[in-house]
């Protein structure tokens, strides 16, 4: 394995994407510090909540496509440690 990430290919969207969701999250902030409608604030949280959700879906896609096949094409306990990495990975997210 060469230690690039999964994600090398797509990194300047991930960076983007990223952003985005920094300025939905500032957005959310001045919205409460203007006493904007509770609704209307938790719609907004919801919504940063499925962005990051969909980055770290594509993280975790990449990383199996990548990370995880060349570690399973190497075989034995590297191959091994990188599949319980990824369980570990999709259990969090699945829990949170």
């Amino acid at each position: 394995m060469d230690g690039t990430p999964g994600y090398s290919d797509s990194k300047e969207a991930h960076v983007r994407r990223m952003r985005r969701i920094e300025g939905q999250v500032r957005g959310i902030t001045k919205m409460i510090e203007a006493d904007k409608y509770c609704i209307d604030v938790l719609t907004q949280v919801s919504a940063v909540n499925k962005a990051l959700e969909a980055v770290a879906l594509n993280l975790l896609d990449e990383h199996l496509t990548h990370c995880v096949t060349d570690a399973v094409s190497e075989g034995g306990e590297v191959a091994d440690e990188k599949i319980k990495e990824a369980s570990a990975a999709i259990a969090r997210l699945v829990r949170s």
